[in-house]
């Protein structure tokens, strides 16, 4: 996939320079792609390929804290308003005024923020496995009766300062392990461990965890862009509770699609139905 870089100014940080595969003409529109923890753009190797031959121009970075050029120490620099100031921005450095919103994982609860908070930037919505944030924080205090609290509770170890230096230790052992234990062949993980394989690029993923709240819902609009969800059921992470529940908070035209037997990497796992759902919807709309 060709690479370029795209620059953007922060108004804490300075200057950031987003790594990012950048293809296609654009003559369909374009796609912004936002990748999950603890993975890079690389991710969407099947899906930019498909997005490309039907005419779309693709953007994929590698975002805040993956990308070096765009890594800042502190904590506070990965709060959720500076994450989806991301998106704007880079779209904002493209010229491009709207655009098709896809995202996986923490890049699925950034997409669900960019989706109230500038929902005149979009022209679809689309999120892999991470559930509306309201319909999240609802499952994780248990207010349905579901598990969604155990199946998040590596979400306080992650938080924890220096977890970056156990999950490294022992050539990276720990770490290694939260790729094959939630569905990742040795293989498929290689390039993501070695993106993470220094204290500063595995912290700067971790303080996502460590600033931002994926339950927050202050000042969130309505969810009206025309919206996919694609959830998968043996999905360890995200229970099938705040999946069910995500649609109360979607007001525009609603699509939810359940992959069976699937684990938590559903562009790597279901490439051929992923790529078929994405394509009808951004055509759809």
């Amino acid at each position: 996939m060709d690479r370029t870089v795209i620059e953007v100014q922060d108004p804490e940080v300075g200057l950031l320079r987003f790594d990012a595969v950048v293809e296609g003409d654009g003559g369909a529109g374009t796609v912004l792609l936002l990748h999950g923890f603890p993975e890079t753009s690389q991710c969407w190797l099947q899906q930019v390929p498909a997005l490309v031959g039907a005419g779309y121009r693709v953007v994929a970075p590698d975002q805040r804290g993956y990308s070096p050029g765009a890594r800042p120490t502190d904590v506070s620099a990965y709060r959720t308003d500076r994450l989806v100031a991301d998106v704007i921005a880079v779209a904002d450095a493209l010229g491009v005024e709207q655009f098709h919103l896809v995202g996986h994982d923490w890049g699925g609860a950034v997409a669900w923020q960019v989706g109230g908070r500038h929902s005149d930037r979009l022209l679809t919505l689309t999120v892999l496995s991470t559930p509306h944030p309201a319909a999240f924080g609802a499952a994780l205090a248990g207010e349905g009766g579901g598990d969604q609290a155990s199946r998040s509770g590596y979400m306080e170890f992650f938080r924890t300062e220096g977890s970056e230096d156990v999950m490294l230790a022992e050539d990276g052992g720990l770490l290694k392990l939260v790729y094959l234990g939630s569905g990742l062949t040795e293989q498929e993980a290689a390039p993501y461990l070695e993106a993470m394989s220094t204290r500063e690029a595995l912290g700067a993923a971790l303080n996502w965890y460590r600033a931002a709240d994926i339950t927050l819902v202050d000042g969130l609009g309505p969810i009206v862009s025309p919206t996919l969800y694609i959830w998968s059921t043996n999905d360890v992470a995200l229970g099938r509770e705040a999946a069910e529940a995500t649609g109360q908070f979607v007001e525009g035209p609603y699509r939810f699609e359940e992959l069976a037997g699937i684990d938590h990497w559903v562009g790597e796992h279901a490439p051929d139905a992923v790529n078929a759902l994405l394509l009808d919807h951004l055509a759809g709309s």
